[in-house]
């Protein structure tokens, strides 16, 4: 059999609500239907035993000829000897017989009550006995009194509850149902203007409820990651339109000097003619090595979680420049141990360098140094060239993927104006920072990474 469940928000809600009420009107009915047949079985109970207990006295003192008819609220009396003579019964009762004792006779007063169907009424009994000593021998002493009102009682109550809970529970299904789809409307219109939205218009944004609950947090944070996406949208945009300007230029200088090759028939042009297309081809295949870079930094590839020594990549990787135009004066605190990719941080070092030999007048300087106290201890690489320095308005911009302050000089240099850029991402990716900082002359680059805590991390 197929089960059968609502499978919208607002009908699980209103079948959930009603269900609860439904439980809880039901217990609380049982409970309002025990409590009040309790009180009016006691009040009748006390009624009876109080008439039983003066019918005794009378019976114990032999007085029961000068007995008064029973008082309001008991409706009949009888008095029988143990062995089951009637020695007195009020006038309902006259001629019927004993009434069976609903325990064992004991001496002295004993109370029993009980139930019994109507003694010639249309209503139930409640009898209280009490067993007294008499002239007459032991005798049992029984009051009745009907039970008419508890059972109407029980009856208008039933009635009312009967009628009362399935339109409390047609009141609260209709509400919950009111009131959640008034609460879920803000939300079939950012689901709406959701669907809607595909890349070409990641300008548009879903509409945010003045209520300032869930739901309006919910379209702020659904506004903000259409922010994100518009953002990476652009972002990729002008990534592809820079790639495709950057690799353009490469691939026209190398078939414009394969195309004069094959048109000079003159053999010593070749070697310089095919010189030339070979270093273009080498500048293409690096800025095709760093785009895959950036796309593999983008895909948010995790970095290997390897502890090392940052120390022996960073020496490794000044000690591998070979013929560079200036020297590089290092200064390396020893044992200096961080997570992540020996080959990505050697790759943050190398286009440091790089960019410091680029602009360099005489000299360049790298210190490896650390920071911080014992619970959040960082490694700091500082890079510094004496060249003309960043302006402090350019100091972010820098980092930006294809930038050039001067672009002439860059291109001269066989720079793309991707070198900082990946050094940045691949710094962010093991959790670090790079920025540019100001220095007496030239331009400083400051890495900062978490060091590793386990053993061997520096002192």
């Amino acid at each position: 059999m197929r089960r059968i469940w609502p499978t919208t928000v607002r009908a699980r809600a209103t079948v959930g609500a009603t269900v609860v009420v439904a439980v809880a009107l039901a217990l609380a009915s049982f409970a309002l239907l025990g409590i009040l047949e309790a009180n009016l079985l006691r009040n009748a109970e006390d009624d009876a035993q109080e008439q039983a207990v003066t019918f005794a006295r009378l019976a114990a003192d032999g007085s029961l000829d000068r007995v008064r008819p029973p008082t309001r609220g008991v409706d009949f009396v009888q008095v029988v000897t143990s062995d089951g003579q009637v020695v007195f019964a009020s006038p309902n009762l006259a001629g019927a017989g004993a009434i069976r004792p609903a325990g064992p006779l004991r001496r002295g007063r004993a109370f029993h009550t009980w139930k019994v169907r109507p003694l010639g009424g249309e209503h139930r009994q409640r009898v209280v006995q009490v067993t007294t000593d008499s002239p007459y021998g032991l005798v049992v002493v029984y009051a009745g009194t009907s039970l008419r009102d508890v059972d109407a009682a029980d009856a208008t109550a039933t009635a009312a509850l009967g009628a009362g809970v399935p339109l409390l529970l047609a009141t609260v299904a209709l509400v919950t149902w009111r009131v959640t789809g008034r609460a879920l409307r803000p939300v079939e219109a950012i689901r709406a203007e959701v669907a809607e939205i595909t890349d070409r218009d990641l300008h548009r944004r879903v509409p945010v409820p003045s209520t300032r609950d869930e739901v309006a947090r919910l379209a702020q944070t659904m506004n903000a990651t259409l922010d994100r996406l518009e953002s990476s949208g652009a972002r990729q945009r002008q990534f592809i339109a820079d790639a495709s300007h950057e690799l353009r230029s490469p691939i026209t200088v190398v078939r414009t000097q394969l195309e004069v090759a094959l048109a000079v028939r003159d053999p010593e042009l070749w070697p310089e003619l095919i010189g030339g297309a070979l270093q273009d081809i080498e500048r293409l295949q690096q800025l095709a090595a760093d785009l895959l870079l950036l796309a593999r930094i983008d895909a948010a590839q995790p970095a290997p979680a390897v502890p090392f020594d940052l120390t022996a990549v960073v020496r490794e990787a000044v000690n591998s420049r070979v013929g560079d135009r200036l020297p590089v004066h290092t200064d390396l605190a020893r044992g200096v141990r961080v997570t992540g990719s020996e080959l990505w941080l050697a790759r943050v070092v190398t286009n440091l360098l790089d960019n410091a030999q680029r602009f360099a007048d005489r000299r360049v300087d790298l210190v490896l140094r650390t920071e911080g106290g014992p619970g959040a201890r960082n490694a700091v690489l500082e890079i510094t060239d004496d060249g003309p320095g960043v302006p402090p308005a350019d100091r972010e911009r820098i980092f930006e993927r294809f930038t050039r302050l001067d672009d002439a000089r860059s291109r001269d240099h066989g720079g793309a104006g991707l070198g900082l850029a990946i050094a940045r991402d691949l710094t962010a990716h093991h959790g670090g920072t790079l920025t540019a900082e100001g220095a007496s002359r030239g331009a400083r680059m400051v890495v900062r990474l978490p060091m590793d805590a386990g053993p061997g991390s520096a002192g």
